[in-house]
């Protein structure tokens, strides 16, 4: 629960409907006057699976939450944020994008979510190279294996196989990634446009 209501709102929304990112955009900007300046797109999905067997509906699933939504979400946001007038040298906000190494290093069993972290990855770069002249800047962290409950379904036995091969041995802990975000969101990082941070304790490097 939200500690301080006063300052906070929760909102749902469904990230590949562009009248949804719309809506709750909106909201947000009526309920504090002026709308939001930072944004992490951490919506996804995955499904591991031999190529052979992925189907099509897989595919549209990952598509649109993992790559359309991210495009959804930024473009909505930014436009908004675009609407605030700016001081000379002023940045506006900030976007930080949840990748993951898969969509750099492509390992077997996820041919379809490599590619659409892959895709997130190619969008992060170009739309920091067209934002950053405007005082938005975008970036985007890679996390390897993560505890989320997303990992919780993957087999022990593929779990173990990682941790065996991770220089840190074990897998990464949520807050661990949640760290690097912060610091991209905030001007402690005001240099750093269109970079991809990984977070993978090692693995893959």
């Amino acid at each position: 629960m939200l500690k301080d209501p006063e300052h906070h709102l929760a909102l749902q929304m469904d990230v590949t409907q562009q009248s949804d990112v719309e809506r709750v955009i909106a909201a947000s900007r009526d309920r504090f006057e002026r709308p939001p300046n930072l944004l992490v797109n951490s919506a996804g999905v995955l499904r591991m699976s031999p190529f052979l067997d992925e189907t099509e509906a897989c595919l549209d699933t990952m598509i649109n939450v993992n790559l359309k939504g991210t495009f959804l979400v930024t473009q909505v946001f930014i436009k908004a944020l675009l609407e605030r007038n700016r001081g000379a040298g002023e940045e506006r906000g900030a976007v930080v994008n949840i990748a993951s190494t898969s969509g750099k290093v492509g390992p077997p069993l996820m041919t379809i979510y490599a590619a659409t972290k892959g895709g997130v990855i190619a969008f992060t770069k170009s739309c920091a190279a067209e934002m950053a002249n405007k005082g938005i800047r975008v970036n985007c962290v890679l996390p390897g294996a993560i505890a989320t409950p997303m990992t919780a379904d993957i087999e022990e036995r593929l779990v173990k196989e990682f941790c065996n091969r991770n220089p840190l041995g074990r897998l990464g802990k949520p807050e661990e990634v949640a760290e690097v975000v912060v610091f991209l969101l905030s001007r402690r990082s005001s240099y750093m446009v269109g970079a991809c941070v990984e977070v993978t304790g090692g693995t893959d490097m």
